[in-house]
C-alpha cells in the first residue's frame, strides 16, 4: 500500500505542485516530452523508421537538425560552410532580399498539425520534411523548429541537448522533461567536442598579425597584448 511507502508524506505536497503547474498551463496537465539524442542524423532515420512500426507512429513529433539537411534555398543550400550566416543575412533583409522559403514555413507545420488532430500523421524522417518543404516552398528547418512547441517527441543528434548554446539558440528546454540518450557511451566524446574548438596554424599566424598591428597603432594595447601573447606562445 502507498501508505506504506516513502512517498506517502510527500502525497500532499505532490498534488499542490500539479495543481500549480496546471494553473500555470490553463488548467491542462503538463505532459512532459521525449528527447531523444543520437550520435548521428543517419541513426534518427533508423528510429524514426521503427516507430512507424510501432502503435505510437502517429505520436505528434518532430526532428531537429542543422540547415546542411534541411535547408532548400537553392543559394543558401549551396553554400558549404557559410550556410548560417548567408541564412541569418536573408532573415534580416540585408541587400534587400528575403527568403521566400522561410515566409512559407505555416504551411508545413499547419499541415502536419492537420493531420495530426485527424490521426492521419505517420513517423517522419527529414527527407520527408525536406520533400514536402520543396513541393510547398516552405523551409523544412524552421517548420522542424516549430513543429517542436506540439510534439511529444523530439529527435536530435546529441550536442542538441548537451550544448547550452545550441540548446539556447534552438530554445530547447529539458526541465522536467524526459531525455533518452541512443548509445550512450558516446556521451564524453561529445561533451568535449562541445567545450573544444580548433584552430589552424594559419588560423593563428593571421591572428598574431593582426594583433602585431593592432598593439603598434596604439589601438586598445592593454585589450590587444595579452591576446598578441597567447597566440605568440601557441
Amino acid at each position: 500500500p502507498c501508505t506504506e511507502c516513502s512517498c506517502a508524506s510527500g502525497k500532499e505536497t505532490g498534488k499542490d505542485t500539479s495543481n500549480t503547474k496546471k494553473k500555470e498551463n490553463g488548467g491542462r496537465s503538463l505532459v512532459p516530452k521525449i528527447f531523444f539524442g543520437t550520435r548521428t542524423h543517419k541513426q534518427i532515420s533508423q528510429i524514426t523508421r521503427e516507430l512507424k512500426r510501432t502503435a505510437y507512429s502517429s505520436v505528434p513529433m518532430t526532428i531537429l537538425s542543422s540547415r546542411d539537411y534541411t535547408c532548400i534555398h537553392p543559394v543558401v543550400s549551396t553554400g558549404g560552410s557559410n550556410r548560417n550566416e548567408m541564412c541569418v543575412e536573408l532573415l534580416e533583409g540585408k541587400n534587400g532580399k528575403s527568403c521566400l522559403y522561410y515566409h512559407g514555413v505555416h504551411k508545413l507545420s499547419e499541415r502536419y498539425a492537420l493531420q495530426s488532430a485527424h490521426h492521419m500523421c505517420q513517423a517522419w524522417d527529414i527527407e520527408d520534411l525536406v520533400s514536402l518543404g520543396k513541393k510547398l516552398r516552405a523551409c523544412a528547418y524552421f517548420a522542424a523548429r516549430e513543429l517542436m512547441l506540439g510534439a511529444d517527441i523530439v529527435f536530435c543528434p546529441y550536442n542538441y541537448l548537451l550544448d547550452p548554446q545550441i540548446r539556447e539558440s534552438m530554445d530547447i528546454n529539458l526541465k522536467g522533461q524526459v531525455v533518452i540518450l541512443d548509445e550512450a557511451h558516446n556521451i564524453e566524446d561529445c561533451a568535449r567536442e562541445s567545450v573544444s574548438y580548433s584552430v589552424t596554424e594559419s588560423q593563428l599566424k593571421a591572428a598574431r598579425e593582426e594583433l602585431d598591428l593592432m598593439v603598434n597603432s596604439n589601438i586598445r594595447q592593454k585589450d590587444h597584448e595579452p591576446l598578441r601573447a597567447v597566440c605568440y606562445s601557441l
